[in-house]
């Protein structure tokens, strides 16, 4: 599976943004999906992540409420969607997959990354 994020950009703090992530690979409706972001000077940290059949979905606390996760398997993406963004969102963020759910949420591993993208929030 091969992973190419899209959307970032720059917006004002309270805004919103929707980022893409298109696989390659008819197998990738098998797989977990998630995103990962990385702040300046700071250690990379788990986003939110969607099973292959969108079952289960789990957030970090910093972005529940905020982000939504959702998938569509028929066209081999995943989305981001952004709410309420705070400057402490800004970051490179990078999609992710792999076949399990606890690799994607524990960084154990994971199968396949994207290239980032980055989301700058200005306050």
């Amino acid at each position: 599976v091969q992973l190419q994020a899209s959307g970032g950009g720059s917006v004002q703090a309270g805004g919103s943004l929707t980022l893409s992530c298109a696989a390659s690979g008819r197998t990738f409706r098998s797989y977990a999906a998630g995103w990962y972001r990385q702040a300046p000077g700071k250690e990379r940290e788990f986003v939110a992540v969607i099973s292959w059949s969108s079952d289960f979905i789990n957030y970090a606390e910093s972005v529940k409420g905020r982000f939504t996760i959702s998938r569509d398997n028929a066209k081999n993406t995943v989305d981001l969607q952004m709410n309420a963004l705070i400057a402490e969102d800004t970051a490179v963020y990078y999609c992710v997959s792999d076949l399990s759910v606890v690799k994607i949420q524990k960084s154990y591993g994971i199968e396949a990354w994207g290239q980032g993208t980055l989301v700058t929030v200005s306050s």
